[in-house]
């Protein structure tokens, strides 16, 4: 299997359960940028069954508050999902990005996720 989340992600995951784990982001937009994904090979958030997403919700509040340990400066975070080729996914076996966000970190934070479509931030 060519998918580089299934291929010897256990030795990566900084935390993991039954179900799921969490890893550092290769390529990190902020500091402690963390990727929460099923262990099983699924390429779309929409197949996760009812339990992966227990387990996913579980690893984003754990990775969380591990986070805010670590760095108290951290003030906020962006969770994202991208669903499809027309979405912005590039690797297909599902994950969610967790991204800390902190004070100043951008010029103006207002609009978050609506920055993926230039122009539609601000509002």
């Amino acid at each position: 299997m060519t998918c580089p989340f299934c291929n010897d992600i256990d030795g990566r995951f900084v935390e993991s359960n039954e179900l799921a784990g969490a890893f550092l982001d290769g390529y990190p937009v902020t500091e402690g940028h963390t990727l929460v994904i099923p262990r099983r090979h699924v390429a779309d958030y929409f197949d996760l069954s009812q339990a992966e997403l227990n387990s996913m919700r579980q690893l984003l509040h754990s990775q969380k508050r591990s986070l805010q340990t670590i760095d108290p400066g951290i003030t906020g975070f962006n969770i994202g999902i991208n669903v499809g080729e027309d979405a912005g996914q590039t690797v297909f076996h599902c994950h969610i990005h967790l991204i800390p966000r902190r004070k100043g970190d951008v010029d103006n934070p207002k609009g978050g996720v609506r920055g993926v479509i230039p122009g539609r931030q601000r509002y």
